[in-house]
């Protein structure tokens, strides 16, 4: 790639205030890719330091903010989420449960912004809070979120990651559970949780390069540490570095990620990126203890192996080689010749597995159909029937959790579109289910009324693709319903059934709400996603724009009563579907979106995505990445649809100039006089942990939504000159 030319056309000032919408100039850099000249004209907004740079962005938040702040209903809207959210009087999730019946979790109640940890023992147990984010180095300003929990095997020593303003730089604090006291060490600059050794008493853990979330090599050959609690974390010993192993050929965007496995006693590294085929290696229990591990690769990625476990005697292997709906192997811990791995589940081509749990008792797996409903199985012992479970109600969603191999207990975790989430313990003795749920229960009468629906639709070259329709019974198909049509179709991720009372709310507001399960996503199974990556991506948004015509056509919305709804990679579905049918869609939201993805692996977090959007240092893979470049797709003069764009700004995943010049570009490209809006938090990053900045963020994207469709409750009321679509 070569730059050939910078020429300054346009050079007004930035204007920064509220209620004007700032300009950014046109300073056009040309670009040359496999003798492929593509125009910039905002390249330089890449540059988040800056200082005229941070002060468009930071022009473009004010206006944003004052624009919907003068829209009717959106105050209601975030009262309603407010009041929604008091009936469950908390909330709990990322639980952890040792083999000794700790429980470690995060909990919120309706005067929390974020979650507080805590801990009890067993189910029944009193319980005692541990740490509250909202307290931690207050004077600084900035709201902190808890993240990964890891406790040791017997709950003795707890380690949890924190991280400010939604930043995701973490810092791992260490808990000593006889006291419940915080021990002294704090590791900074965490790539997130801890991994306990055999000793139990010390982790391993990883370091990004670097604390700026601008650094192009935050991520670059990264270093894995161990840590012994009670010890200056300063001196922890480097105990993986890639350029030390040149004979394991990790390449410099591979992160390095150590566990010790009990039930094996073995140390396994994963080199992780995207890449959803597995890249293993194994390593005696005290190997980090030698100068040099003799780590030795167990798989390779043309093994087409997704994911490992073990007990004391055999390997268990998720597999899609021959298989696009997986099937799990097993394999003597002596032998890690795993193409003579003998099958205990098989493919399905019917449905695909999405999870496997062992206990004492056996083999528990779940299998999904169409993306949409799943099912529980039980394998006593290899070569034996699998038994399904009865489950307590049809389960849209469902996974498995367990104490560990040694152990019967098992928990399943079952939700829907309509169905609140549920956790079940399971007893095989006599087939029964105790609800177990730790999050408290909430009534929700105004949702009784809506309906969830899953629907085939054809695409473009014929191919069907499951829809999920949700609607109140009483829908007219009269193509006058606000629809909120909503994808994501990257890395293989499976938009699983869930229920949020904020999502429903839209539905409770009039709308109907479609999930596109496109190529690109797992639904479907590995076929499925790799029929919507690199150069098959086009399928991805193709489908979407499907979904929308057939919406059209059964009446059930109609373009100007349409919004198309997606974040991160799905700011990829979402961009190039409106740039491609701009005509089809009245409101656009793409949500801290990849918008830019020929120069995406420039940022920090490109390198690792190269195996899931390809890279440009190849011609087919530009030619993919350039396909799929919503900003690079914008075209002067058409009619677009109205547009919030959305970012935070310690955006570690996508960087904020990604969104920023896919703004700045529609907004002085747009032939129409639809509003184009670009919403700057300051204070989050991708996406927000803390509960308020979550209702208002949905309050903008549903009260601007339902404005530019006319929708009688949520009206401007604004005195500036931006008008409302037409």
């Amino acid at each position: 790639m070569k730059k050939l030319l910078l020429l300054l056309l346009l050079t007004p000032c930035f204007g920064v205030l509220a209620q004007n919408q700032p300009v950014a100039p046109v300073k056009i850099v040309v670009d040359e890719y496999f003798g492929q000249k593509i125009e910039d004209p905002y390249q330089y907004l890449e540059d988040m330091n800056d200082e005229k740079v941070i002060e468009w962005f930071k022009g473009q938040g004010d206006y944003t903010a004052h624009t919907m702040k003068n829209v009717n209903g959106r105050e209601a809207l975030i009262s309603k989420f407010k009041e929604l959210d008091q009936r469950r009087s908390s909330r709990v999730y990322n639980l952890n449960i040792t083999e000794n019946d700790f429980y470690f979790y995060l909990k919120t109640t309706p005067e929390d912004e974020t979650g507080k940890l805590f801990m009890r023992k067993g189910y029944e147990g009193q319980e005692t809070l541990l740490f509250d984010p909202s307290s931690y180095n207050k004077e600084e300003g900035k709201q902190y979120t808890v993240g990964s929990i890891s406790p040791n095997r017997d709950g003795s020593l707890l380690s949890f990651a924190i991280a400010p303003n939604g930043s995701e730089s973490s810092t791992i604090l260490v808990m000593d559970m006889k006291t419940n006291k915080l021990l002294s060490e704090a590791i900074s600059s965490s790539m997130g949780g801890a991994a306990w050794q055999k000793d139990n008493k010390s982790f391993s853990y990883g370091k990004y390069n670097s604390d700026d979330i601008t650094d192009q090599n935050r991520q670059i050959n990264t270093k894995t540490y161990l840590h012994e609690v009670g010890s200056d974390s300063a001196n922890d010993p480097v105990v993986f570095w890639a350029p030390d192993y040149p004979e394991l050929n990790i390449t410099p965007e591979e992160i390095p990620r150590i566990y010790y496995d009990k039930d094996a006693d073995k140390l396994f590294m994963y080199a992780s990126t995207v890449e959803r085929n597995a890249k293993i290696y194994m390593a005696d229990a005290d190997g980090l203890k030698q100068k040099h591990t003799p780590w030795k690769q167990i798989v390779k990625r043309e093994d087409m192996i997704t994911s490992l476990g073990t007990d004391s005697k055999n390997f268990y292997l998720r597999s899609k080689k021959d298989a696009p709906n997986y099937k799990v192997m097993m394999s003597p811990l002596a032998n890690t010749d795993f193409s003579k791995a003998t099958t205990l589940i098989p493919h399905d081509e019917e449905s695909v597995i999405t999870d496997f749990a062992i206990t004492s008792e056996g083999y528990f797996f779940a299998k999904r159909r169409n993306g949409v409903e799943t099912k529980v199985y039980y394998l006593k012992e290899p070569g034996a029937a699998a038994e399904e479970l009865e489950l307590p109600f049809t389960a849209g969603s469902a996974s498995l959790s367990t104490k560990g191999v040694d152990h019967k207990e098992l928990w399943i975790s079952m939700g829907g579109w309509t169905r609140d989430g549920a956790r079940y313990r399971y007893d095989l003795n006599d087939k029964s289910f105790t609800y177990e749920m730790l999050s408290s229960k909430a009534e929700f009468p105004e949702f009784e009324n809506i309906v969830a629906e899953e629907i085939m639709v054809p695409s473009h070259d014929g191919v069907m693709v499951p829809v999920s329709l949700i609607y109140d019974k009483n829908m007219k198909r009269d193509g006058k319903n606000p629809l909120m049509l909503y994808g994501y179709g990257s890395y293989g991720i499976s938009i699983s059934p869930f229920f949020s009372s904020m999502f429903l709310t839209w539905i409770s507001e009039g709308g109907v709400i479609a999930i596109g399960h496109v190529r690109g996503g797992g639904e479907l199974g590995d076929a499925w996603h790799k029929a919507g990556y690199k150069q098959t991506k086009p399928n991805t948004w193709k489908d979407f724009i499907a979904c929308a015509e057939y919406m059209h056509k059964e009446k059930i919305s109609s373009p100007e009563k349409t919004m198309i709804f997606g974040g991160s990679a799905g700011g990829i579905l979402v961009g190039r579907s409106m740039t491609e049918r701009p005509d089809l869609f009245g409101v656009v939201v793409p949500a801290v979106g990849a918008m830019n993805t020929v120069r995406s692996e420039l940022t920090p977090n490109g390198p690792i995505n190269v195996p899931e959007f390809g890279s440009v240092k190849d011609e087919a893979g530009f030619k993919a990445l350039y396909e799929m470049d919503s900003y690079l797709h914008i075209k002067d003069g058409v009619k677009y649809p109205a547009t919030m764009i959305t970012t935070g700004i310690n955006d570690r995943r996508v960087s904020a100039w990604e969104p920023g010049k896919f703004a700045a570009r529609l907004q002085a490209a747009n032939g129409s006089d639809n509003p184009i809006l670009f919403r700057v938090d300051y204070e989050s990053g991708h996406g927000s942990d803390a509960k308020t900045k979550q209702f208002e963020e949905f309050a903008d994207i549903f009260s601007f939504a339902f404005w530019q469709m006319g929708h009688p409750s949520y009206q401007s009321i604004r005195t500036d000159k931006a008008p409302l679509a037409k």
